[in-house]
């Protein structure tokens, strides 16, 4: 795992593995979001998997996918927005590389200024 700490109880992630979640359960994160749509990439871990292993790990878990290479839309951003605000933090997103998860993040904090 590679956690990029974007503020005190927000993190961003390469993909997450599911055995990742129980460690980081361990290390005090409460909540997960999955920013990856399924089958983007062949062997990652879909929806599915990673919700039953947050479940299994006592994490909270949301699945807002973001297609890869455009821009997220204002109704995406305004869903992360409301699931970020009922997520017990500190929370880790993920994505292929992090980049979708932290542009999420920077796009709904710049529409709560």
């Amino acid at each position: 795992m590679n956690l990029k700490p974007l503020s005190a109880d927000f993190s961003v992630s390469p993909q997450l593995r599911p055995e990742d979640l129980t460690i980081l359960a361990g290390q005090g994160v409460r909540a997960i979001i999955n920013n990856r749509p399924d089958g983007e990439e062949a062997g990652q871990p879909g929806d599915a998997v990673m919700r039953a292993a947050a479940e299994q790990a006592g994490l909270a878990y949301a699945h807002l996918p973001v297609t890869p290479g455009q821009q997220p839309a204002p109704d995406l951003v305004g869903r992360f927005s409301e699931v970020l605000g009922t997520l017990p933090g500190p929370v880790v997103a993920y994505c292929r590389s992090g980049a979708r998860s932290a542009s999420l993040w920077t796009l709904s904090q710049a529409a709560r200024s």
